[in-house]
């Protein structure tokens, strides 16, 4: 039997790995999202944070010749893995950490950008930071950074970001009311903590269920499992639905860390804009319709 890995352990690797540079806020926002994550089933951990200015020569060289006060960092051998020089990462300044998954016994680490990584991704952002997987060009899947709208220049310059301090005492406002949302229709009796974890996935799962029952006669079980009949049940909905399968996927879809508007179970361009990016995010076709393959990957 497997042993789960214990929370402190990930909090202790992780502030071992993020240094003494770290700025304190967002060094706590960081243990923070660990935390949460962990109180959501999910194991990860954070792989950096501060880096010094050699560093980052060290790693601007990989792949390219470079020198940086007088020093050579040409390493030809290895690939081009940063854009920035240094002075020109926030990971400089403290203000920026990576994470990755961890198995659940926390002896192996796991790079793939599945929902998981994604669920994590959207809790750091509830807690102030932007995700380089966001980012238009170069995605940076691991990378989280909290700025205070500085600028690399204004940073350089000596100037200090005012970054406020991340609510721990509470979870996610927006996930409290489709907690509450999900108990008063479907009858579950889920705790409205603001935390999506497996109770309240299985509880969308009932609803969803719930609503195939009662708009096209499914006849499914309804115990919150993704079992092969729910899978093969699931249909296809995209612009103009207007129904409670709509706001399933719209809460759905906000879990993930992909905000499509108001949660009013009406189809339209933020939603479809929202379910765009959880596609191409997911390295699924990203073809506006939520069909069996989207609601697979939302659920699974």
């Amino acid at each position: 039997m497997t042993v789960k890995v214990a929370l402190r352990t990930l909090l202790e690797r992780s502030v071992k790995k993020m240094g003494k540079g770290m700025n304190p806020i967002v060094m706590a926002a960081a243990l923070e999202m660990v935390e949460r994550a962990y109180n959501e089933g999910i194991t990860v951990q954070i792989s950096a944070g501060y880096r010094s200015l050699e560093e980052q020569a060290n790693l601007f060289g990989q792949g390219r010749v470079y020198s940086y006060k007088g020093k050579n960092y040409s390493n030809l051998a290895k690939p081009i893995v940063t854009n920035a020089k240094p002075g020109q990462s926030y990971h400089n300044y403290g203000l920026a950490i990576d994470f990755f998954i961890v198995s659940d016994d926390g002896k192996k680490a796991i790079w793939t950008v599945n929902s998981k990584w994604q669920r994590v991704a959207a809790i750091g952002k509830g807690l102030g930071f932007k995700w380089g997987g966001d980012w238009s060009s170069f995605k940076d899947y691991p990378h989280l950074e909290m700025t205070g709208g500085l600028s690399y220049t204004q940073l350089q310059a000596g100037k200090k970001p005012h970054i406020t301090s991340p609510k721990t005492s509470k979870g996610d406002g927006h996930i409290m009311s489709i907690q509450k949302t999900i108990n008063s229709r479907y009858k579950t009796s889920i705790a409205v903590d603001g935390v999506y974890g497996p109770k309240t996935r299985s509880a969308l799962i009932k609803g969803l269920q719930a609503e195939l029952n009662k708009l096209f006669n499914k006849k499914l079980v309804v115990d919150g499992k993704w079992g092969p009949k729910t899978k093969t049940a699931v249909i296809t909905i995209k612009k103009g639905a207007s129904c409670n399968i709509t706001w399933i996927l719209q809460a759905a879809l906000y879990m993930k860390g992909f905000n499509p508007g108001t949660l009013d179970g009406e189809f339209g361009k933020k939603t479809e804009a929202a379910l765009s990016k959880y596609q191409k995010a997911s390295r699924i076709s990203a073809d506006k319709l939520a069909g069996k393959v989207t609601w697979n990957e939302l659920f699974a």
